[in-house]
């Protein structure tokens, strides 16, 4: 492409010649908005775009969640949407059901749509005892791919994170300073990358703060799930817990009700606290203590990752991750006799 021609499209994107060119040569070191408005003014002044930056399937983008039973799964879905049509992108939203249509089907289906690139959200990358060898052939492909929730280090692709270790040390930091000192932690299978994390950032928090070294009485795992949560609970209490951390929301609701089963009040005899804040916890009965998952940062954070890897920049094997927030209201309060 000539000079006058390199000089237009930067005068219509806002940009410099250098830019423009590093756009065009498929360079790294471009902002994803910078590159989508570079490749804009191509299509506005009727150049043609060199293959390697077409557009796969007219700016699709394929977003394969969990089933939408899970409050945080489509304020996830909702916040990616947003960020994607900012962009001129459009995405395919793929719920996986329970017994429904597999990711692995999902994925090929997308393919065939030949969607610009995928974000899998606490997908199968997430689960510690599943091949990754589905996702190491995506990139391969150089399918761009961005991964949400779940880390692998055989998946040469960037995946987006909250802290969950944090996560745990925030809520037993909130449950001890309110003088509980027998706290629980409720949570779904032991495979899952979230869940391991949690149970670490949980280990770490009780041995610091009470010197409790051997917590594994203190931990049950079950569903992630308001009967999960239930279960899970009931045992937790049984034991003599008198602070409950849950890896969900819906799992706080299920220890609520476990709490009240037994004749407890919460917080009076119980203390809660979730995690996600999920819409609607502050409105239920009483308010829900959670911990604030990031939804949209990390929303934000793996659009304009994909965008780049759209915009030609080399898939990176990296995790980002964002911090969660305690929000306090009234499921917590000090411990009975503290």
């Amino acid at each position: 492409m000539n000079t006058t021609r390199l000089a237009d499209i930067a005068a219509q994107a806002g940009v410099s010649e250098a830019t423009v060119s590093r756009v065009l040569n498929g360079k790294a070191g471009v902002a994803a908005g910078t590159r989508q408005a570079v490749l804009a003014a191509l299509d506005v002044m009727g150049y043609e775009r060199p293959q390697r930056l077409r557009r796969r399937g007219n700016g699709l983008v394929g977003l394969v969640i969990p089933d939408l039973g899970n409050p945080i799964f489509p304020a996830f879905a909702q916040a990616v949407e947003k960020a994607l049509t900012q962009h001129g992108y459009t995405p395919i939203l793929c719920t996986q059901e329970p017994e429904g249509t597999p990711e692995d089907e999902f994925t090929s289906m997308l393919l065939d749509r030949g969607v610009a690139g995928i974000v899998f959200a606490s997908g199968l990358h997430a689960d510690t005892t599943t091949r990754m060898d589905r996702y190491t052939r995506l990139t391969d492909q150089g399918v761009p791919i961005v991964l949400v929730d779940g880390y692998s280090p055989v998946i040469p692709a960037p995946f987006i994170s909250p802290d969950d270790r944090l996560a745990a040390r925030l809520a037993v930091q909130h449950l001890v300073d309110l003088g509980h000192r027998r706290i629980g932690l409720a949570l779904g299978q032991r495979r899952f990358v979230p869940v391991i994390r949690k149970i670490e950032g949980f280990r770490q928090a009780m041995t610091h703060l009470l010197g409790t070294a051997d917590v594994d009485d203190l931990i049950q795992h079950s569903l992630f799930s308001v009967e999960g949560g239930q279960a899970a609970a009931a045992a937790l209490i049984d034991r003599g817990c008198t602070g409950v951390f849950c890896a969900s929301d819906l799992m706080a609701l299920g220890a609520i009700r476990a709490a009240r089963e037994r004749g407890l009040s919460v917080p009076a005899d119980v203390s809660v606290v979730g995690f996600d804040d999920s819409p609607l916890m502050a409105f239920t009965d009483p308010p829900l203590t959670t911990v604030r998952k990031p939804i949209a940062a990390m929303a934000a954070a793996a659009v304009e990752t994909l965008l780049e890897e759209i915009g030609g920049t080399p898939s990176r094997h990296l995790e980002l991750v964002y911090q969660p927030e305690l929000v306090v209201r009234g499921t917590t309060a000090p411990a009975p006799c503290a």
